[in-house]
């Protein structure tokens, strides 16, 4: 394989194929993990894994720490245990299970957290996880829906909490015949905060 550089493309993943495929996209993802700002030995919590394509990347980002992904649908663990054994990474464990409660099987507190489904429980999953972030420590959400947004801000506040959100829309080229059309992807929310950094805490805000 050649050198490896963020931004992996989609389709070198093992992804559940509906009519578009159930995995964080690659623009998307390096804005997310951008904002992760991860180091060699961070801990990393990745929660709905989904194709495991964003704890593949992380693993690639933190070599000496350790990536966790969660993720509730059976199937999905079977596709995202196969991503991290394809590109032969040894610092990731995919955990078989639901957040908030499958946090209580992560042993490490993370230095960062994504959160990429939510499984329709985000307050009370934002709440989990800001309990246990390291000081400094960065969380990412992506989020589809309004909704899942709006529980993700008001967890923050509740918290005292500042936070960041940036709303990305991408189009990709597609030929048609010999022309070009540009088809969308789903919008997606980007929201990140970090445990009493610049965008932490509000009381800790200069």
């Amino acid at each position: 394989m050649k050198t490896w550089q963020p931004g992996l493309p989609d389709e070198l993943f093992f992804q559940r194929k509906p009519e578009k495929g159930l995995i964080t996209k690659a623009e998307i993802r390096i804005l997310s993990l951008a904002r992760m700002a991860l180091a060699a030995a961070d801990v990393v919590w990745d929660i709905g894994t989904g194709s495991g394509a964003v704890a593949v990347e992380a693993a690639m980002l933190a070599p000496e720490g350790r990536v966790y992904a969660i993720e509730k649908n059976a199937e999905d663990v079977d596709i995202a245990r196969k991503n991290v054994e394809k590109f032969r990474l040894h610092n990731v464990e995919v955990i078989h299970g639901r957040a908030p409660q499958a946090l209580a099987q992560v042993p490490d507190d993370p230095d960062a957290v994504f959160i990429g489904g939510s499984g329709g429980e985000m307050s009370e999953l934002v709440g989990e996880v800001i309990a246990r972030m390291r000081p400094q420590a960065r969380l990412v959400v992506n989020a589809i829906t309004l909704e899942n947004l709006a529980a993700a801000q008001q967890a923050l506040r509740l918290s005292g909490y500042s936070y960041d959100v940036t709303l990305v829309q991408i189009a990709r080229s597609k030929p048609i015949l010999d022309l070009v059309r540009f088809e969308a992807l789903n919008p997606i929310f980007i929201l990140s905060t970090v445990k009493g950094g610049a965008a932490g805490q509000e009381g800790q805000r200069s």
